[in-house]
């Protein structure tokens, strides 16, 4: 019974967290965007946000972690930071492999 409400506390917790820091995001990327800025930092805050909603409202004690993680401002940027580096790779590597395709034999 314990387990159940723990698991039911922390995804109420996990949606209450994700709303409120993915609304701080979305206002972040409208000012980026009104003044003539890319809002790609609030745009991978807000993938990171909805990863961390996701994670928290699946049970489990390490999803739990890693998903308050990802929501807090503080430790976000760790995230933040893997999913650029992540993306850069992934990028560079279907340039790599389009070029590759355009080279005559």
């Amino acid at each position: 019974m314990n387990t159940l409400l723990l698991t039911l506390l922390t995804s109420a917790i996990g949606v209450v967290m994700m709303r409120f820091e993915g609304r701080k995001a979305m206002e972040d990327a409208k000012l980026r965007t009104n003044s003539n800025m890319v809002p790609g930092t609030s745009m991978v805050d807000g993938l990171c946000i909805f990863g961390g909603g996701v994670l928290l409202i699946v049970p489990g004690f390490l999803t739990d972690i890693v998903g308050f993680t990802m929501l807090f401002p503080l430790t976000r940027p760790i995230y933040r930071f893997l999913l650029l580096k992540w993306m850069k790779k992934n990028i560079k590597k279907r340039q790599n492999h389009d070029l590759q395709a355009l080279k005559p034999e």
